[in-house]
């Protein structure tokens, strides 16, 4: 489209906007304010249907869901952390993209891709047509985005979780590497199960957060059994001050075998 025939255009919008168009103040923003207090409305509709038909105990639903969830246990080893609805997309996407070779890709790549081609529309697209049969090119590339994004949703609701996750698949080379016997081997699981990853590191796996140390040489301080069993159950009695959470669901077994497990852990290949 030319100059002219774009200034010719401008000019008929004008001319339009005078004869047939109304003013932002008051029409326009009347509208919003309405269409803003129906949203209000409707959220805190919602919040009081929730509120109203749900138990005070954990675990009373109502129609939207319980009020108060029971206490999170943090000695669990069956929970897996799974990310909000608006996210689950993202979450499959890092099923296909594995870690470390494409993460980046699936994470940061495709989203960024994805944000500068729809910030790039309006520039590219200038034309005044509104028809939907008009714009094919426009109309194709949403319901792509659309059904992507659906299905990369729903793959991820629905996706099963396995403990044998990425920490769980390490143990094998944790006993390989450390010498493990068979009661420090379960101890192994039971430590890449139950969160202690998410703080700790150990040799190469976890995240390193809140200071906490790398556990892959813990046993070579030759603490003893017992001070780590001590230090499972109460970790701020044995060190004062000390951010980590208590793990008081074990059982016996389980905490021996921790213990034997963090005791066993003296670098690889027993520190020799």
């Amino acid at each position: 489209m030319g100059s002219k025939d774009q200034k010719r255009q401008f000019e008929l919008y004008k001319k339009s906007v005078g004869t047939r168009g109304k003013p932002f103040f008051p029409y326009a923003m009347f509208h919003d304010t309405i269409m803003s207090f129906v949203v209000v409305c409707v959220i805190a509709g919602l919040a009081c249907l929730w509120y109203f038909t749900s138990g005070e105990q954990p675990g009373d639903s109502g129609v939207l869901g319980p009020r108060y969830a029971e206490e999170a246990d943090p000695g669990t080893t069956s929970f897996v952390p799974r990310p909000d609805w608006y996210f689950y997309f993202l979450f499959y996407l890092l099923r296909i993209f594995k870690w470390p070779e494409s993460v980046i890709l699936g994470t940061v790549g495709i989203p960024t891709i994805a944000l500068i081609l729809l910030i790039m529309v309006p520039f590219l697209d200038r034309r005044r047509e509104r028809r939907l049969v008009r714009r094919p090119v426009a109309v194709v590339a949403a319901l792509l985005v659309i059904a992507s994004m659906g299905v990369l949703t729903y793959k991820g609701a629905t996706a099963k979780e396995s403990l044998a996750s990425e920490n769980v698949a390490a143990v094998p080379k944790w006993v390989e590497q450390q010498n493990l016997n068979a009661q420090a081997e379960e101890g192994a699981k039971i430590f890449a199960q139950a969160g202690c990853l998410g703080c700790h590191t150990y040799l190469g796996s976890g995240t390193p957060n809140l200071g906490a140390p790398d556990l892959s040489a813990d046993g070579s301080k030759n603490r003893g059994v017992q001070f780590q069993i001590d230090h499972l159950m109460c970790p701020s009695c044995v060190n004062p001050g000390s951010p980590m959470p208590p793990f008081k669901n074990f059982t016996d077994e389980q905490y021996q075998q921790l213990a034997a497990f963090l005791e066993g852990s003296k670098g690889p290949k027993g520190g020799g």
